[in-house]
């Protein structure tokens, strides 16, 4: 099995607050760590009720400072609502205090709506090359500083953080090639161009001093429990959760119910079928060759994987499971390069 990571939306159950959200996930990256799981990564979400992370920098570094040898990343930040600078300056720091293990994956997407967009940005007005343009600067603002150089982040410079490029198009593959960076694809709910990005990614990288040759990471949802008919319960607060957000209604985590089927419409069923193709669901005999299928079909290099699973307890088995399955170990956290 490929290195298998962990994506943590912070899930806020129903009935729960955002506080315990953040509290669960450091509980969660202490259980990956001791599990095997190379990097635990958070991503900037905005205006959802159901998602706690939107400061992801500072959800990142309470999760830091609770572990110890796990990589912890963005999974990601996206760059449009800020400025360069300050995401150099906030992973910087989080560099500066947990030297070798920062991640910081960029997306060009808002993660929210156009109401809150544009109360992040005022503006919205941008051409399409401004994200590219964004990348450079904030690369640039890693590198150690010259005789001379006016402009610095502190922290920042000469900090060493991982960057990757994530994606759910063609562009983040085509981006992350030119630029020679890892590629991180968002096939957990966008599967629909996962092959394309991937093909196009590895035929047209270029090496860079940061990355030798081209290296993805797939995301993946992974709902495992001791029956199949359990994890399948489990996996319907995703599925509602989904369904809630594409018709306008997000909120937080429904609790899981027993006949998800019969609720779900055509349509319903048309969405849930196209966005969440890349699940696998069940038991410790149905999730390892499933995992494993996807794995050698897509040829991927990593795997990322998340669960928003209702009970928090719930969730903690499901990673034990799949590393169980996946026979991780402590202390494997292997680096793209």
């Amino acid at each position: 099995m490929v290195p298998l990571s962990v994506l943590d939306l912070s899930p806020v159950p129903e009935g729960s607050s955002t506080g315990q959200a953040l509290r669960n996930s450091v509980d969660l990256a202490r259980h990956a760590e001791a599990l095997g799981y190379a990097r635990f990564w958070m991503a900037e979400h905005h205006n959802m009720p159901g998602i706690a992370s939107a400061a992801t920098a500072v959800a990142l570094a309470h999760v830091a400072v609770a572990t110890e040898t796990i990589r912890i990343g963005a999974g990601g930040i996206m760059l449009p609502n800020h400025a360069p600078l300050i995401i150099a300056e906030q992973f910087g720091t989080l560099a500066a205090l947990h030297p070798g293990r920062i991640d910081l994956g960029l997306g060009r997407a808002p993660g929210t709506d156009q109401i809150a967009a544009h109360a992040m940005r005022r503006n919205l007005a941008a051409d399409e090359n401004q994200f590219p343009r964004d990348v450079v600067e904030l690369i640039e603002y890693f590198r150690p500083t010259v005789a001379g150089q006016r402009l610095q982040a502190v922290p920042g410079a000469g900090e060493e953080v991982e960057i990757w490029i994530l994606g759910s198009s063609t562009f983040g593959a085509q981006l992350a090639a030119i630029l020679g960076l890892p590629y991180a694809f968002a096939s957990h709910f966008a599967p629909g161009m996962m092959r394309e990005a991937m093909a196009l990614y590895r035929e047209r990288f270029r090496p860079s001093e940061r990355l030798a040759k081209p290296h993805v990471m797939l995301g993946v949802n992974v709902f495992a429990a001791d029956t199949d008919a359990e994890a399948r319960r489990l996996f319907s607060s995703l599925q509602q959760a989904f369904l809630n957000l594409r018709r306008g209604r997000p909120g937080k985590l429904p609790a899981p119910v027993e006949d998800m089927e019969s609720r779900i419409d055509t349509y319903g069923r048309a969405l849930l079928d196209d966005a969440l193709a890349c699940s696998v669901v069940g038991s410790p005999e149905t999730v390892r060759p499933g995992l494993a299928a996807f794995a050698a079909s897509t040829g991927a290099d990593e795997l990322m994987v998340t669960a928003q699973i209702f009970d928090h307890e719930a969730r903690k088995r499901s990673f034990e499971i799949l590393a169980e399955v996946a026979g991780l170990s402590a202390g494997a956290a292997p680096a793209p390069r």
